[in-house]
């Protein structure tokens, strides 16, 4: 089945409807995401981005399509941002969006537009998109150009560049206020879900160590700690959850909250990376497909964390926490 077919088989199965956070469940719907990203990283990837859509969704108050399958495309190009301009009939969407995960397939996307300011909109990519050729999708509105991923992991996830032309919005499709999308504490339960997928990816490689039979002394301590790993994986995860329930509508402590996450999971997965390959060396890298594959994809989905970025803003947030005026 491909990966497309699995997807909608999850979502017509029910296994896509997970709690929303902060509704009391969140530790579960992060042990969900957990779960597809040790099932399958590319899965899990389209998965994320399709619960967080309706996650959004249910917090704007708007109704989602139930037989869509959805996307979040917010990634941004600075010398490209899409525009919401001006038109005879409105409003239309103009410009490029990178990173579009799913853009041949999915049937509707939410997609931040920075210019002339930051909104979010729906768009039923179903509406727009004509039948593939080649690399290329031209309808006369939108483009689909997947000839810049070069990179074999998430090759089937189908993640390509779209550009907009003058496609219509109403004022229906604009999701909430101008900032509405960054600045709720929602933006920031939505990007834990990120991390859940990584340590998801990451205890599939303890999977993998756990069931070979290597006892020598240096195998069997990185063992060791590829199983501390995944069991303080899971212990993150939890505690995430259980404080994003108990402190739901609270944006500054959100930011914090998902920030560390996010830096603490990608340590994390990344000494799972490390200690992996020094205990098992090349060969289930490149002779075991499904290994290497899920290796290569945890490191390249591992730089959806920005490093150094995002601890200067947790840096910040924390700093602004610890100095703001009680008062205030």
């Amino acid at each position: 089945m491909t990966l497309q077919g699995r997807l909608r088989q999850l979502r017509r199965e029910g296994s896509l409807d997970l709690p929303f956070p902060g509704e009391g469940e969140t530790p579960a719907r992060h042990r969900r995401l957990f779960e597809i990203g040790r099932e399958d990283l590319s899965l899990a990837r389209l998965a994320e981005a399709h619960v967080d859509a309706l996650a959004i969704l249910a917090e704007a108050g708007r109704p989602a399509d139930p037989n869509a399958l959805y996307g979040v495309w917010a990634s941004e190009t600075p010398n490209a941002m899409l525009r919401l301009d001006p038109s005879p009939s409105g409003l239309e969407l103009n410009g490029t969006k990178p990173f579009c995960s799913g853009a041949a397939f999915l049937d509707r996307a939410l997609i931040t537009v920075f210019a002339p300011e930051q909104r979010m909109i729906e768009i039923n990519l179903r509406e727009h998109r004509g039948a593939l050729t080649g690399a290329l999708t031209i309808t006369g509105a939108l483009t689909i150009d997947d000839t810049a991923w070069i990179a074999s992991a998430f090759a089937d996830t189908e993640t390509a560049t779209v550009t907009f032309e003058k496609i219509p919005v109403a004022e229906d499709d604009i999701i909430g206020d101008a900032r509405w999308y960054l600045d709720r504490a929602g933006f920031w339960h939505g990007a834990c879900g990120p991390a859940c997928c990584w340590a998801g990816g990451a205890a599939g490689l303890v999977d993998y160590a756990r069931s070979q039979s290597s006892q020598d002394p240096h195998t069997l301590a990185h063992l060791a700690a590829l199983h501390a790993n995944a069991w303080s994986l899971h212990a993150l995860l939890d505690a995430a959850g259980m404080e994003i329930d108990q402190c739901p509508m609270n944006p500054d402590a959100a930011r914090v909250r998902a920030l560390t996450l996010r830096h603490l999971v990608e340590q994390t997965c990344t000494d799972v990376l490390r200690r992996f390959a020094r205990a098992y060396g090349p060969r289930p890298l490149a002779f075991d497909s499904r290994i290497s594959r899920r290796y290569q994809e945890l490191d390249l989905y591992l730089r959806q964390c920005h490093a150094e970025r995002d601890l200067e803003k947790l840096g910040a947030a924390i700093h602004g926490l610890s100095h703001r005026d009680p008062r205030s």
